[in-house]
C-alpha cells in the first residue's frame, strides 16, 4: 500500500487502557479532520473507543494509564508478550500521572476515603516501565494528537521517531506569551519537555510538567529563579510531584 509516496504494509495496532481516564485515547479518536487518512496507515485490532471488534494479533500496543492492581500486571505482561512495539501512551503510563498522588497515603486510607465499607483491591501506583519493557514513550496529559500521528506515521514508514529535547519555554516564547513568572506564578515550563505547543501557558495556566523533564535541564538555574522571585518552595515541590514526572528531582535543596 502507498501513503503520500511511501510504500508500506499496514501495521496492526491495539490500544489498551489501565488505571486512567481514557482521555489520551479519546484525543486520538476525536481528531476527525485527519482520522480517516490516519487509519489508512493502520489495521486497528483492538481499540475500544473506536471499534467493538477485538483481536489479539497486533504489532504495536498503545498503553494508556498506570498500574494499580495485580490483574493489571498480568494483563500488561500478556500484552507485552504479544506486541513487537509497546508504547507508554500519556503521562499516567509514562510516569504514573495524577494517580500517583495516591501513593502519598496508606492504601487502606486511600480506598476507604472513596469507597467506605467496600473491599476494593488496590496497590501502589506504578508506571508501565516498572512492570514491562517500554519501547517508546509519548508523554502528555492528554497526549498531543498531532505528535501521536507524527510518531505513528514514522513507525509505519520506518522514519526517525523523536520527541523535542528543548523545554516548553521555547514554544511559549514563540507564542509571544507573557512569562508567568512575571505574573508571580511558579511555572515548570523552563524544565519540562516541549511538544504540547505550550497550550496551558498560552491559556495563562502555569505548566505542571505533564511531559516530564526536558533533556539537559538546568535545575540549579531554575531553582535560583524561583528563589529570586520569592516564590514558595513548598508550592514548587507540590507542582513537581503532581504528575510524578519529576521523580528524582524533588529531593533538592533550595
Amino acid at each position: 500500500m502507498k501513503y503520500q509516496g511511501f510504500s508500506f504494509n499496514k501495521l496492526k495496532i491495539a490500544s489498551f487502557d489501565f488505571t486512567c481516564c481514557e482521555g489520551c485515547q479519546l484525543q486520538l479518536a476525536n481528531r476527525e479532520s485527519s482520522l480517516t487518512d490516519f487509519f489508512e496507515l493502520l489495521d486497528i485490532r483492538n481499540f475500544r473507543e473506536i471499534s467493538s471488534e477485538q483481536h489479539n494479533d497486533y504489532d504495536i500496543a498503545l498503553i494508556e494509564g498506570s498500574v494499580s492492581r495485580q490483574d493489571e500486571v498480568e494483563r500488561l505482561e500478556a500484552i507485552r508478550r504479544q506486541a513487537t512495539t509497546l508504547v507508554a501512551f500519556g503521562t499516567c503510563a509514562c510516569f504514573g500521572g495524577v494517580n500517583s498522588l495516591k501513593n502519598k497515603f496508606p492504601l487502606k486510607e486511600s480506598v476507604t476515603e472513596v469507597y467506605p465499607c467496600m473491599l476494593i483491591e488496590t496497590s501502589p501506583i506504578r508506571k508501565i516501565s516498572e512492570i514491562v519493557k517500554v519501547d517508546l514513550f509519548i508523554p502528555g496529559c492528554p497526549v498531543n494528537k498531532e505528535e501521536v500521528e507524527r510518531i505513528v506515521v514514522s513507525l509505519v514508514t520506518g522514519s526517525l521517531v523523536f520527541l523535542p529535547k528543548y523545554p516548553v519555554c521555547v514554544e511559549c516564547k514563540a507564542q509571544i506569551n507573557t512569562c508567568l513568572f512575571e505574573l508571580g506564578e511558579i511555572c515548570l515550563g523552563p524544565i519540562t519537555r516541549a511538544g504540547c505547543n505550550s497550550v496551558c501557558t498560552t491559556g495563562k495556566t502555569p505548566c505542571l510538567g505533564c511531559r516530564g523533564p526536558a533533556e539537559e535541564i538546568n535545575m540549579a538555574a531554575f531553582l535560583a529563579l524561583v528563589t529570586e522571585r520569592g516564590l514558595s518552595q513548598d508550592d514548587l515541590r507540590e507542582k513537581m510531584a503532581f504528575y510524578n514526572a519529576f521523580e528524582g528531582f524533588t529531593n533538592y535543596e533550595a
